[in-house]
């Protein structure tokens, strides 16, 4: 089958060949049908935070069950599900407490079924490796989406979506009447802003550097926009929320410069909520007396806290009853051969969501 290989940290892709191992127990193979890029793929492809060459990336996905291994629960072949980076062992203290996203049991990245058509070694990015024509996953990997549902749109849920909503739902738990900022319109960032105003936030501020996702930002529901300019962005969110700061500033890009600026936005008692991921290694400087002076909180947000089991029939609901904005995400279609161009289209900050088609 063919594979988008990534052989060299900040070089493109090369199509491949590959070879794909069956599902082992409690595994499945999944033919994917669209496969979004994200820009955790990018970061990795760049080498930003390391990982095993070479491999195959790509995370938020959707496709169709074609085998499946000893030990799966109720999935059949003929299923259509999404595919995501989630993976539980349903076993540790965390998956007990029903936080599957925080599941302590990490995979093993050399544990992967592809191999290069020489039979040497090839990752599976992520846990997922779904820039190919086929992957196995684990079982709690996938959750059913409906078989009318486009494959373009579906694959968003695998990631962004529920990155950017659950972020305002599950790890800020936003309550109704609550002010919201969120730094970054881009593809997460949006879906925050929806995550918000789902919450029912009185007040929704988009800040971005760029006009035309400010514009992006409206469509998706904030209730004020905000074009990022230095140190008077604060003086800006202030003035929007009568003096106060927001309850709750929700950065969903990976700069430091916006997290430290993002602390000065928020109000006594709220919270900064990362969800975005800058390189490793990198760190962010702020004034420890100042949180505490002020009861204010960070809190970081990994894949939104998502539970698959829980979230997504949530989140397919509020989609068919037009209350979450999905198709409206994709802004690029594009081929497996296109791949590199649909990854520089997405760096270059053109696209709310750029998808492959298989």
């Amino acid at each position: 089958m063919r594979a988008a290989v990534c052989r060299e940290h900040g070089k493109p892709l090369s199509i491949e060949t590959v070879r794909l191992a069956p599902p082992g127990r409690g595994q499945v193979e999944v033919v994917i049908e669209a496969c979004a890029i994200c820009h955790s793929d990018i970061h990795y492809i760049d080498g930003a935070w390391k990982g095993v060459l070479p491999a195959v990336y790509g995370h938020e996905a959707a496709g169709r069950i074609v085998r499946i291994g000893e030990g799966v629960g109720d999935r059949r072949v003929g299923e259509r599900v999404l595919v995501t980076l989630l993976r539980h062992c349903g076993e540790c203290v965390n998956c007990g407490r029903g936080l599957t996203a925080r599941c302590e049991v990490p995979s093993n990245p050399q544990n992967s079924p592809f191999k290069l058509a020489d039979g040497s070694p090839l990752a599976q990015g992520l846990g997922t490796g779904c820039f190919a024509e086929r992957t196995v996953v684990d079982q709690t990997q996938i959750a059913p989406i409906p078989q009318s549902m486009p494959a373009d749109t579906a694959c968003l849920l695998s990631c962004g979506v529920i990155t950017g909503v659950g972020a305002a739902v599950n790890t800020a738990e936003i309550e109704p009447g609550a002010t919201v900022a969120v730094v970054g319109a881009g593809g997460v960032g949006l879906n925050a802003i929806q995550g918000a105003r789902i919450r029912g936030a009185s007040k929704v501020i988009a800040v971005d550097i760029s006009e035309q996702k400010l514009a992006d930002a409206r469509f998706f529901g904030a209730t004020d926009t905000v074009l990022a300019a230095g140190k008077s962005t604060h003086k800006e969110i202030r003035r929007l929320t009568g003096g106060r700061g927001v309850d709750y500033a929700l950065v969903t890009v990976g700069a430091v410069e916006a997290m430290a600026s993002a602390l000065r936005f928020i109000c006594q008692g709220g919270a900064l909520v990362i969800v975005g991921m800058p390189p490793s290694g990198v760190e962010l400087n702020f004034e420890p007396v100042i949180l505490a002076h002020q009861s204010q909180r960070m809190l970081g947000s990994s894949m939104g806290d998502t539970d698959l089991s829980k979230d997504i029939p949530w989140l397919l609901k509020l989609h068919a009853e037009g209350r979450l904005k999905v198709d409206e995400l994709v802004t690029g279609r594009y081929s497996l051969d296109q791949i590199n161009e649909a990854i520089e289209n997405t760096v270059d900050g053109k696209a709310r969501r750029n998808v492959i088609l298989f």
